[in-house]
This record gives C-alpha cells, structure tokens and sequence, in this order.
C-alpha cells in the first residue's frame, strides 16, 4: 500500500511538473488586434501589448527571456490578453469600426504603423522600441515602457 501511494505520488508530481515545463514551452497566447476586440467582448480584462520590430536587438532579447519566464508567461496568459504586433506592420488592422493603417511605408526608412503611434508614442519623442503598453480593463493606458525589461522587472510590471 505504500509503495503504491508513493507511486501515485511521483506520477502526480510528475504531471504537475510537466504540465509547467509544457506551459513554459507553449509561451504567451498572443492575440491579435481582431481577437483582441473579440475578447474584450465577451470579458473585460486587462491589456499586455508588446511593439516590435524584426530589427529591434532588444525586442529579440526580451523574446529569448521575459517571454521564456514561466512566471511571465503564467502571468500574461491568465490575467491579461496579450497581443503582439510589429510596429512596422503593413497590414490594415479594424479596431472599434476604425481602419488603422502604416501611413509611413515607403516613405520612411522604418515607417511606424498608426496603432503604435497612437498608444506608445510620446509628445516631443520619436517613436522608439522596444513599446510596451499596459491597460486596464477598460482599455485606458495604465503604463509603458520604452525600454528592454529583463524577467524579474517583467514580473513586477505585471502583478
């Protein structure tokens, strides 16, 4: 009886540990602009956007710690939606019945997309990445950051 105890719980222990590496390796559920205003529908919640750029050393950085964190990823995927968008999109995002555009490709060695214009930029500062931006519930700006974020100042931005 003891033995099989034991056993039941290292199979246990197991699960759970595999069920976080797992989460781990999944990583954050990114969400577009689309599914992000889908979401919001259906339930208020708090807002995680990071801006990037493929160029962008720092974003890439982030990408191999902060967004690698488990507590990070725990954290973006259970109390925020998290979205993700290169700043230099070219693509037309619909956003509450507004077209949103890159009004700056080809005319502008890195064009900025309007989105990130609109929610990360600075009066008086040219547009710079790493953006983040965080939101409440109701999509008002709560904070953002301009600058790389290691794990551990990740985590403290996001509880």
């Amino acid at each position: 009886m003891l033995r099989q105890n034991l056993l039941i719980l290292i199979l246990i222990s197991s699960l759970f540990a595999c069920t976080a590496v797992q989460a781990q390796k999944q990583g954050v559920h990114w969400l577009t602009f689309a599914q992000l205003e889908d979401s919001l529908a259906v339930k208020p919640k708090k807002v995680f956007i990071d801006f990037y750029a493929d160029w962008c050393a720092y974003c890439k950085k982030m990408d191999e710690a902060a967004f690698r964190d488990r507590e990070v990823v725990t954290s973006l995927n259970n109390y925020y939606y998290a979205v993700r968008m290169n700043a230099e999109s070219r693509d037309t995002i619909i956003f509450g019945g507004v077209h949103y555009v890159n009004r700056e490709y080809g005319k502008k060695r890195n064009p900025v997309h309007e989105i990130p214009k609109l929610l990360a930029s600075r009066e008086g500062i040219p547009f710079t990445l790493p953006a983040l931006v965080v939101l409440d519930a109701s999509f008002r700006v709560q904070n953002r950051y301009f600058e790389y974020l290691s794990p551990e100042e990740m985590r403290k931005i996001l509880h």
